[in-house]
């Protein structure tokens, strides 16, 4: 018995050392070396205060403000320790009664606008935290938001132009915007 719990014993020992502690700890310094934002957690600073992540989303509501997709986290929107989509499927009414809500809320918001509404401003993401929406979602947006603003339409379009993020090859995903560097990005518009 000695002879197979003593080679078991250290075997696992060293495994545990070599995969519990030392791959953990260089991976880690790797990250942190040559990608130190990302591996911080891609923390947005503003006026020298973090405010967020550009990787989870958070909850504006504000007309004033670009509005990001639904959360379906729980129990608050943008909930990271949640992370959790509805698990309503397309034939579900009560998805099709939320659709319906959002959609009206948006219009309500935005009287005026009678574009179609952008499907990733009233349906959550699979993780419920995206942080951006189409180019076509906050366009949809910019007139609420210039005049909530007092700021011309053009400006704030041009600022959504700016603020939009191309994949580096135009198969490897579609463009994209940050809601929350965008609204950052606004309080600098005068």
């Amino acid at each position: 018995m000695k002879n197979i719990l003593r080679p078991a014993v250290v075997l696992f020992c060293a495994l545990t050392l070599l995969t519990g502690v030392a791959y953990p700890l260089v991976v880690t310094g790797v990250a942190h070396a040559l990608f130190p934002a990302q591996a911080g957690g891609s923390v947005i600073e503003h006026g020298g205060k973090p405010v967020g992540s550009a990787l989870i989303g958070q909850n504006f509501s504000e007309p004033r403000n670009f509005w990001g997709r639904p959360s379906a986290t729980g129990p608050m929107p943008y909930n990271a320790s949640a992370s959790t989509g509805s698990n309503l499927g397309p034939l579900n009414p009560a998805l099709t009664e939320a659709v319906k809500g959002r959609i009206d809320a948006l219009r309500a918001a935005d009287p005026g606008n009678t574009a179609p509404v952008p499907v990733d401003l009233v349906t959550a993401s699979a993780s419920g935290l995206d942080p951006h929406i189409s180019p076509a979602a906050a366009r949809y947006q910019v007139a609420r938001v210039a005049k909530a603003r007092s700021l011309p339409v053009d400006k704030v379009l041009s600022l959504v132009e700016q603020q939009t993020e191309t994949p580096l090859l135009p198969f490897l995903g579609e463009s994209q915007v940050n809601v929350l560097q965008l609204n950052l990005a606004l309080e600098t518009l005068r």
